[in-house]
Parts: structure tokens; C-alpha cells; sequence
């Protein structure tokens, strides 16, 4: 069985105290963090597996303590130790940590955020990796930073080309009518899967596998690499390789403290979570035949979409998308610029 983590705003704030006892996925070298006058802590939602997940504790973490002289140093709590991504986003933006890295959770506050999710939208995984790492990214973090002043966003790196995973049959786009799914606190998502015929239940990613395997939902979608890293596994049977949304974790920090170091600190830091998202974009596409492959071997049946059934889901969702465009006057011009990256 899982391993259930606890999460919650007053969790975290205890630990930025020191007052729970729970330590760091990874902390400053060179004598620990101890030894630093500043210490970074950096919480997310994942597995430390998951690629996002793995760059902070190692290009992230190593090139901000190794440039920084040792002067800065890195801590990192992953799957949800911090809180989840509510949670997270509370505590970067009132300065309880220094960094996080987390989805789109504020996409009901800034719906330009939704960009992250929008369904079909890219040509594969090298695609979005140009996307979010070039021209693109950096125009938006100037408007993102202007919304929220007190964080400043970093870096976009994968999330994971999202699936479809269930206990029941799951192989075509028939197979849906039904079904209840899991899906994030993001209309796109669900919109998604009711289009498709199923149901719909928002569910923290942290309370995820006991809803798979007590039956509360029969499936959900994520990214292979999650379905691997958070042990989802053990508790679904058939995996619809859809791809249907390539979506992106950002990089935050909390504005007063990075306004609060040096200019070469804080390029340091900004340096090292570019690098990191590149890093994880590489890492996550390497990932993507091998977690195939482990899924196979643990018993489930992965199936890709025909070239029909693909056309039969984007029309079903067609609708998600209209709605998209309808209701945010900047969609369509974003959408056909993201489109139009080579």
C-alpha cells in the first residue's frame, strides 16, 4: 500500500519553523545548510523520481550551492510535505518558503494560466520543450510577475504528457461512457472527461491512490512518469496513451526574497532553475519508452490511440476548446504563436 503523506498549510509552516521534525529530500552540501547564510526551501507535489522533481535536488541544488560559493544553500521536500498545490502556492506567495514548484493552480485567478493544459495543442514533447523554454516563456513571466508581485516566476518544465488510466476497459474512445474519473481542480480537465462520456471528480493528486483503490473513481489522468513515480500502478489496469494535454510545473519564488539578495544571487538562481527546467524536459523525454516499458512488465495493458479514435477524442472535446476561446480574449493569439514555434 501507498504510503499516505500528510499535507497542509499549518504543516508547513511548522516545518519552516522547525517545529515538526520532518527534514529535507536533500540539504546544503559543504557542511550542510548550516554552514550557509541563506537557505533555499523548495517544496512540490511529487515523488522525488518525477523529473521536475529530480532536477532540484541535483542541477538546481548543485549549481546554485557550487556558484554561490556555498553561500546559498538548497533544501528540497517533495510529495506534498510542504502541502499540496494550494497549499504551496499559499506559502511561496506569503513568503513561508522560498521556492516551489507546482502546476496551475492559480489559473482561476490568472486564467492565462490555463495555457499550461490546453488540450491538443502541440506537436509532441520536443515541441512543448521549445515552447517552454524559449521566446514564449519569457513573455509570459512578465506578465505573470506583474499579476503576482509578491512571486516571481523562473522556469516551465514538464508535468508529463497526460494519459488516461483505469481498473475497467480502457482501449478506445468508447470506453470512456461510464467511467468516474479523477481529474485536477482545472476545467479543462474535466471538461475533458465529461466530453469524453465519463464523470468527473476533483481529488488532491495526494489523496489519489486511495481513491483508485478503494473505488471512489476508476481512473484518472496523469503523465506515465507519474503513474510510475506515485505507485498508481498498483492500484489501475489499462492506460490510454492519449497524450491529450502536455502540461508544465512552474518554478516560483517568493519575490521579497529573492528582491532581497544580491543581483548575482539572484542570477544564480534564476540560471539554475532554467537550467534545471531544460534538464527536466530531457529527462522527462528519455523517461517516456522506459516507463512504457515498466508499465507493461507490472501486468497493464497500455494501448495508443488509432488515428481515428485520436480524431474522434479531439472532436468529442472540441467543445472544451470553444469554450476556451469564447470566454479568454487572449487564447487565440497565444494558441496560434504556440503553434507556430518550430
Amino acid at each position: 500500500m501507498k504510503k499516505v503523506l500528510v499535507s497542509g498549510v499549518a504543516l508547513a509552516a511548522s516545518l519552516a519553523l522547525g517545529a515538526c521534525g520532518l527534514g529535507p529530500a536533500t540539504s546544503g552540501g559543504g557542511g550542510g545548510s548550516g554552514a550557509a547564510s541563506i537557505v533555499i526551501k523548495v517544496g512540490d507535489n511529487w515523488n522525488q523520481t518525477h523529473p521536475m522533481a529530480a532536477v532540484m535536488d541535483t542541477t538546481f541544488k548543485t549549481q546554485v550551492e557550487e556558484k554561490s560559493g556555498g553561500a546559498i544553500a538548497v533544501e528540497t521536500y517533495h510529495s506534498g510535505t510542504l502541502g499540496n498545490e494550494a497549499d504551496l502556492w499559499a506559502i511561496v506567495r506569503n513568503g513561508t518558503v522560498e521556492m516551489v514548484v507546482i502546476g496551475t493552480v492559480m489559473n482561476q485567478e490568472y486564467p492565462t494560466m490555463l495555457i499550461s493544459d490546453w488540450p491538443w495543442l502541440y506537436r509532441d514533447v520536443d515541441h512543448a520543450k521549445a515552447v517552454w523554454t524559449g521566446e514564449v516563456a519569457e513573455e509570459l513571466n512578465v506578465a505573470f510577475n506583474e499579476k503576482f508581485p509578491e512571486t516571481r516566476i523562473l522556469a516551465w518544465g514538464p508535468n508529463s504528457a497526460r494519459t488516461f488510466t483505469s481498473n475497467k476497459k480502457l482501449e478506445s474512445v468508447g470506453d470512456f461512457a461510464g467511467q468516474k474519473f479523477r481529474m485536477p481542480a482545472n476545467p479543462i480537465h474535466v471538461g475533458l472527461a465529461e466530453n469524453l462520456g465519463a464523470s468527473a471528480q476533483v481529488i488532491p493528486l495526494g489523496e489519489l491512490f486511495s481513491a483508485l483503490e478503494t473505488g471512489v473513481v476508476d481512473g484518472q489522468d496523469n503523465g506515465m512518469v507519474t503513474v510510475v513515480s506515485e505507485g498508481l500502478y498498483e492500484v489501475q489496469k489499462w492506460v490510454y496513451e492519449t497524450n491529450h494535454i502536455i502540461a508544465t510545473l512552474e518554478v516560483i519564488a517568493n519575490e521579497s526574497f529573492m528582491a532581497g539578495l544580491t543581483e548575482e544571487q539572484q542570477t544564480i538562481i534564476a540560471d539554475a532553475a532554467q537550467a534545471a527546467a531544460v534538464q527536466a524536459w530531457d529527462d522527462y523525454s528519455a523517461s517516456i519508452e522506459k516507463d512504457r516499458k515498466f508499465l507493461i512488465d507490472q501486468g497493464l495493458t497500455v494501448t495508443s490511440p488509432t488515428e481515428a479514435d485520436r480524431q474522434a477524442m479531439i472532436d468529442k472535446t472540441q467543445p472544451v476548446v470553444d469554450k476556451l476561446l469564447a470566454e479568454n480574449a487572449w487564447a487565440k493569439e497565444l494558441t496560434d504563436k504556440i503553434r507556430a514555434v518550430k
